[in-house]
């Protein structure tokens, strides 16, 4: 009977013995959790603009209505729009019917009103028109429906997997929804197009302002009045999503992007972003690698009609560090594909960037061909064969 009490003793404090360090070692891989800087928000995320990088973070994936946020892509596409030569800041849209009568927050646009592509921007980005982005829309898609899709496209393109949506404005509809990361995505984006916040930025303006009725502009974003170094991005409000902003502002090296969604009023909204912000900036700072026109080198393009093509920066890339943190050691790779051949798609990797800390790798960016190359003709490579052949350069 002692013992079966001895082995039963022995049995239990083994058990006791394993399950102790399961319960500490559970415990350790807890993290700690920050203090919640958006506590009356339903979702928020604070990112470095530079690399992407997250600060802070809470329910940041959960699909919420984004309200008028959602014209941060409509602007998106009108920024490369103007980019790929398809659009010109003067150009004149001419209002329909149905873009004229969108309700909410507009610039009152009269159908078959003209008004330049700028000062559409403006109309979108510091009064969040409704009207001003259906005329866009329809400028650039031919209808909403297909700038619509436009939208789509370029949301999956961007890797935002918690967002569809369902017109470009941001009104109350079935199945219109985005999450507070893909937000800060597109905002980004956004955001590698410098004179968007041209617009983003200002606080006031007017629009039609040699007329008869010019028409005064505030901007609905208070923080680029009021918060040092804020210069956008854009609000947003309806009934169901609340007080939403995807807000942007920048010191010294540093840019952040902070999105909050569902906050209950906009002093709260102001209020909490701006912790975000404060929290930001005296915690991190950003550490250039590449400047924007940097040359990086040249990819050889085997049988392509341009057998080389020159890399430039067209970014900054930098490296996000807690303030204090040693930078001795830091170091970055310009690493090209050797084994290229036409043709080759523009935005399509060519190489990266890869940065260093002693051996260890810290980050890496994708660098692109910034054109298309297509394979050369039978005639100019028995031409180029000829010229290696007798040593021509």
């Amino acid at each position: 009977m002692l013992n079966k009490v001895l082995k039963l003793f022995v049995s239990i404090s083994l058990l006791a013995s394993l399950a102790w360090p399961a319960a500490f070692a559970e415990e350790k891989k807890a993290p700690n959790q920050a203090v919640d800087l958006a506590p009356n928000a339903m979702s928020a995320v604070t990112i470095d603009a530079d690399t992407g990088t997250v600060i802070f973070e809470k329910n940041k994936d959960a699909k919420l209505p984004p309200a008028s946020i959602t014209k941060i892509m409509t602007m998106l596409l009108i920024m490369e729009a103007i980019d790929h030569g398809k659009l010109k800041m003067d150009d004149k849209v001419r209002t329909s019917e149905y873009a004229a009568s969108m309700g909410g927050s507009q610039i009152f646009l009269e159908p078959g009103e003209e008004m330049t592509v700028q000062d559409m921007l403006k109309g979108i980005a510091m009064a969040s028109g409704n009207d001003a982005s259906v005329a866009m829309a329809e400028k650039l898609g031919g209808s909403e429906q297909a700038f619509v899709q436009m939208m789509n496209d370029r949301a999956q393109q961007l890797g935002m997997k918690n967002t569809h949506f369902a017109n470009c404005n941001g009104l109350p509809a079935d199945n219109h929804y985005s999450s507070a990361q893909d937000i800060a995505i597109m905002s980004r984006e956004l955001l590698k197009h410098e004179e968007i916040t041209q617009f983003t930025g200002a606080y006031q303006d007017y629009l039609r302002k040699e007329t008869p009725k010019p028409f005064w502009l505030v901007n609905t974003n208070k923080l680029v009045r009021f918060y040092s170094g804020a210069d956008g991005l854009k609000t947003g409000y309806t009934g169901e999503a609340k007080f939403c902003l995807s807000a942007t502002a920048k010191r010294d090296n540093l840019r952040v992007i902070s999105v909050v969604m569902g906050e209950p009023n906009t002093k709260t909204r102001n209020a909490e972003v701006s912790s975000l912000f404060d929290y930001a900036f005296s915690q991190y700072t950003n550490m250039p690698i590449v400047n924007k026109g940097d040359a990086l080198g040249q990819v050889k393009v085997s049988k392509g009609e341009q057998p080389l093509v020159p890399l430039t920066a067209t970014q900054r890339y930098s490296l996000l560090l807690k303030k204090g943190e040693a930078a001795e050691g830091i170091r970055h790779e310009v690493q090209l594909n050797q084994d290229l051949k036409a043709p080759i798609a523009m935005g399509q990797q060519v190489g990266k960037i890869v940065v260093y800390k002693g051996d260890q790798v810290l980050s890496e960016f994708q660098l692109t061909s910034p054109v298309d190359v297509k394979k050369a003709g039978l005639w100019v490579l028995t031409k180029r064969s000829a010229k290696r052949l007798f040593f021509i350069d």
